[in-house]
């Protein structure tokens, strides 16, 4: 079996483009997501992206207030305690970015039907309210019929509204633990990364651990992300930053509130990237850009015994470097 651990550069650079359409796998606006994937991704200059998010964070925001996301399709665009998603919001408003509102019930609905290789699914979820009858697409037409339509169920003789699947083309999921050959662990909730890893047609990792496979085979029922969906695998620490990990660290709220803060304006958003997007190009880089005071105080989390039954496995950073070389 081959390794499938490469760069993140690497990974934008072959599995992102502009005008694709992409989605992120986290949990929660303030939780897991794979916020440094969409750095690089703003790095390497992708844009008019059709964004599929069952739920905003700050890649979306980053991306948004960057004028990267030519549409999203989107369950919720707040960013939790921290407000409305300044950059989402002021992309959306200057007619920048189009909004399809949908919910956390219906894109996840969407992702499974995309991972069963299905059409459509039945939907159990958004219809009787505006999430029907609001089209991003269509503002002047409504009531739409189109983004939730009624189909005829061969069974009951009974009209049902469908959502159609989501197969991106291609997704970035975080996840806590893999091993170079894509297996992959995730501690903390789930969110729909499961369903996510199976509609896409391309699924890349990234990772706050690289660790050996016997560190799979001791978890196998712990492995909801296996090897043969993945096409790539990214260690990135920290990666989840200014959110955060389950089991490895906590979000920063103090710099959550600052980027939001920030990305509300074009100048904000421009000095931002110039300090957290275009300032790093290793992951030594990174590390040293957030410091070890940031990294200590984060890092100091109620949930970090979660980590304990695996850390034997850990693959350190210089073993990281090696297998890279070696490939």
């Amino acid at each position: 079996m081959r390794s499938k651990l490469i760069t993140i550069q690497e990974a934008v650079q072959k599995y992102t483009w502009d005008g694709m359409t992409y989605a992120h796998g986290g949990a929660l606006p303030v939780g897991t997501d794979s916020i440094a994937f969409g750095r690089e991704m703003l790095k390497q200059d992708r844009k008019h992206l059709n964004v599929i998010s069952n739920c905003n964070t700050q890649q979306t925001n980053l991306l948004a207030a960057a004028g990267r996301i030519k549409r999203i399709e989107i369950g919720f665009s707040g960013l939790e305690v921290y407000g409305f998603a300044n950059g989402l919001k002021r992309a959306v408003e200057t007619g920048v970015t189009v909004l399809e509102d949908y919910s956390n019930g219906s894109i996840p609905l969407r992702m499974l039907a995309g991972a069963l290789n299905m059409p459509f699914i039945p939907a159990n979820a958004g219809f009787g309210s505006d999430q029907e009858y609001c089209c991003g697409d269509r503002p002047d037409e409504y009531p739409c019929s189109s983004k939730l339509p009624w189909v005829k169920d061969p069974f009951s003789g009974k009209n049902v509204p469908v959502y159609t699947a989501v197969r991106p083309e291609t997704a970035s999921i975080h996840v806590t633990m893999a091993d170079i050959y894509g297996n992959a662990i995730m501690l903390g909730t789930e969110w729909n990364r499961y369903e996510l890893s199976r509609a896409a047609q391309k699924v890349v990792l990234q990772a706050d651990f690289i660790v050996d496979t016997d560190c799979m085979r001791q978890f196998p029922n712990l492995v909801r992300i296996p090897d043969a969906v993945v096409d790539a695998v990214v260690y990135w620490p920290y990666g989840v930053w200014p959110q955060c990990s389950v089991g490895v660290y906590d979000s920063d709220e103090k710099a959550m509130k600052e980027m939001n803060a920030a990305l509300k304006t074009v100048e904000g958003t421009e000095e931002y990237i110039k300090k957290f997007v275009n300032s790093y190009s290793t992951v030594q880089e990174w590390l040293d850009l957030l410091g070890k005071e940031r990294i200590d105080l984060i890092s100091n989390t109620v949930t970090k015994f979660l980590m304990d039954p695996y850390r034997r496995w850990i693959k350190s950073d210089a073993e990281v470097l090696q297998m890279l070389e070696r490939r």
